[in-house]
């Protein structure tokens, strides 16, 4: 892995990190959350946590980069229909069978698929972008 491709994966992490602390803040669904799950969600979680979650989109933007990497997708519009296929075969029917066999509410599935479709989205179009950007600069040293 060259600095660009760690750096990107530093962002995909990152950025996915950001977007999912603000979809559960009190700014968008955290509220909801609060009042649909049940549980006494703390607004200020345990370093341990925070750290849990980081190692957790670390993995998820390893897998998405070594799919990118096999799959090759042309640009980085296609690695945003990688990641929304990656969204409908995982989060989304894992999410659709807790609402049908654990009757989890459907709007509580509804605000993960959402934070799993915005973190999916968010690491493929990054980690797609550099394997773009990577490919045109090594088309652009090829001598004529």
């Amino acid at each position: 892995m060259n600095r660009a491709q760690f750096l990107a994966l530093i962002a995909a992490v990152v950025a996915a990190f950001v977007a999912s602390s603000l979809w559960y803040s009190p700014l968008i669904f955290g509220k909801q959350l609060l009042e649909l799950s049940g549980a006494g969600l703390n607004p200020d979680p345990a370093g341990t946590k925070i750290a849990g979650e980081i190692l957790r989109n670390i993995v998820l933007a390893c897998v998405i980069a070594r799919l990118i990497v096999l799959l090759k997708p042309s640009d980085w519009k296609h690695a945003l229909g990688l990641g929304t296929l990656l969204w409908t075969g995982f989060p989304f029917l894992l999410l659709s069978g807790s609402v049908m066999w654990q009757n989890v509410p459907w709007i509580l599935a509804v605000i993960h698929a959402g934070d799993w479709f915005v973190k999916l989205v968010l690491m493929t179009a990054i980690l797609g972008s550099i394997r773009e950007r990577t490919k045109a600069k090594a088309l652009a040293q090829k001598p004529a």
